[in-house]
């Protein structure tokens, strides 16, 4: 017997040769012998993908009123607010990833994912960051459509603006944003409602003076599908913003399309030169062109493409990040116990935000999931640093070491300041006074130590290095996104972000990528 086919690489997209014999042919209706016709079928047209692609080869003769490049929290959010603008304007979308089709909703919606292989996937399907090199030893990059989004924690928190010394956008602004972008976001306090694992603890918290502590807000959709609406797509992913831009207006998508160099002429952006994995080029043209490839591949893609301003590449900023273990008597708890989701935010005395998440591994699981009943409950701690952005900390281009496209590897340089390492004390020091607050005696689980603090870098909050501003020399684009000296050039990722201050990043950059959208159609969609 002949041996099977090894088949296509996991997650890779199939091209299927088109033909007619893949459709059915319309059926004529005819008489039966009961005398009735049969029910006509009109014929079908394939699809070969579960979400619909253009190729690179029919973008290219096309020019785009605006062309996004990355389909992560940013470009996915910009997108979804194009189509609303645009819904009944006769305006050009395009938007391109380097990355295959991968997973068509976030990780945790799918029924065979669990907490251990969801982890074990994403570090299958990403990789180390070249040039990470000692200073940044825990990061790696997920080229997918979709991006990091796919496996993010779904912790959608506001940043909190009193501890930062400026912001260029104005406050009022920021809030009508968020309230955009939680609201398309599913952002939700209520997971944890109501279970005696979170309600107890947040209890003592209060008790003891932590009058800020609550319940951690989840990108997340509890809505029950009823009346034939279906509300399967529990986290939010960028997928959930791609999905509902493609429900609203047509626009044209590439992947596995590799942007390596943006064109511009005379101050003015003119498009983007795109590679597929066979190196074939194309320009595809542009009269506006939004950058959301990441906090590392806008710059590096910007620099490579000759663009220069003082702030370009700079004050990269990630979180230091302080985890912890611990156990607590299950019988402390009534039924029923529910899962842990407790946010202790941040402020002028404790310049770092604190979440608790437990049972281990199951704060959030399948219902075919067997949650074995336990003596005693394991609690995990995650505290996030305050960071300061520092024109130190800098990705630049290392001209002697080139990938498979011709475009120079980048190098990081980073490092946390004495602020910075004086507040990872501190961060320990309020984990145990919270663990003897709430009872929770902290021990080390699963050969961890019971507080250790996380490679730079393995935490993915990663930003800042094009971040706006008002100031040309300390920030890389206005306050709307365009990068300086380039006319129509915008960017709208973790990059743009000025400050990060103690909070996941995501839900800022999806409100700012929202506002970028709303002054690109503003001002360029007439």
């Amino acid at each position: 017997m002949a041996p099977e086919s090894a088949g296509p690489a996991p997650g890779s997209v199939q091209t299927v040769p088109e033909s007619a014999e893949l459709a059915p042919e319309a059926v004529p209706s005819v008489p039966t012998t009961a005398g009735l016709p049969t029910c006509p079928s009109d014929p079908v047209p394939p699809l070969y993908n579960w979400f619909p692609l253009t190729p690179l080869s029919e973008m290219a003769d096309r020019e785009y009123d605006v062309l996004i490049v990355g389909t992560g929290a940013g470009g996915g959010a910009a997108l979804w607010r194009f189509c609303e603008r645009w819904r009944e304007q006769n305006l050009r979308i395009g938007i391109i990833d380097r990355g295959d089709l991968l997973l068509p909703t976030h990780a945790r919606n799918l029924p065979m994912m669990t907490t251990e292989r969801l982890t074990r996937y994403f570090v299958t399907v990403s990789r180390p960051l070249p040039g990470a090199g000692t200073d940044y030893p825990g990061a790696r990059q997920l080229f997918t459509f979709g991006g990091r989004t796919l496996f993010w924690y779904a912790f959608a928190i506001r940043m909190n603006f009193a501890l930062l010394p400026e912001w260029p956008v104005p406050l009022h602004e920021m809030e009508s944003y968020y309230n955009i972008a939680e609201q398309e976001m599913n952002v939700t306090r209520a997971f944890t409602e109501d279970a005696t694992f979170t309600e107890i603890l947040l209890n003592r918290l209060w008790e003891n003076g932590f009058s800020g502590a609550g319940h951690i807000p989840l990108a997340a959709d509890l809505v029950p599908s009823v009346y034939g609406q279906i509300h399967t797509d529990v986290f939010t992913s960028s997928i959930s913003f791609l999905s509902r831009a493609l429900n609203i207006r047509p626009f044209d998508l590439a992947v596995n399309a590799r942007a390596v160099e943006i064109k511009h002429e005379g101050g003015k952006v003119t498009g983007v030169q795109v590679m597929t994995p066979d190196r074939t080029a194309y320009t595809l043209k542009a009269k506006t062109v939004v950058l959301s490839a990441s906090t590392f591949e806008t710059p590096r893609l910007l620099l490579h493409s000759g663009i220069r301003n003082p702030a370009l590449g700079h004050y990269l900023m990630n979180h230091t990040f302080v985890q912890a273990t611990g156990i607590i008597g299950r019988a402390k708890f009534p039924f029923p116990l529910g899962t842990l989701g407790i946010m202790v935010p941040s402020n002028l005395q404790r310049p770092y935000l604190l979440l608790m998440a437990g049972p281990g591994n199951f704060y959030w699981y399948q219902p075919t999931e067997v949650r074995p009943f336990a003596v005693e409950e394991s609690v995990l701690f995650f505290g996030y640093g305050q960071v300061s952005p520092r024109y130190e900390n800098r990705i630049t281009l290392n001209p002697f070491r080139k990938d498979a496209y011709g475009v120079p590897e980048v190098e990081v340089h980073f490092s946390f300041s004495p602020e910075e390492q004086r507040i990872i004390g501190q961060i320990a020091e309020g984990i145990r006074r919270v663990s003897e607050i709430t009872g929770i005696r902290l021990t080390p689980l699963n050969e961890r130590p019971t507080i250790c603090l996380t490679p730079a870098g393995d935490l993915h909050h990663d930003s800042g290095t094009c971040r706006i501003g008002n100031d040309p020399l300390t920030s890389a684009a206005d306050q709307y996104g365009e990068i300086r000296g380039v006319t129509g050039l915008f960017v709208a990722d973790n990059s743009a972000l000025p400050f990060i201050g103690a909070e996941n990043p995501t839900l800022t950059t999806v409100a700012l990528a929202i506002r970028t959208a709303d002054y690109i159609a503003r001002t360029r969609g007439r």
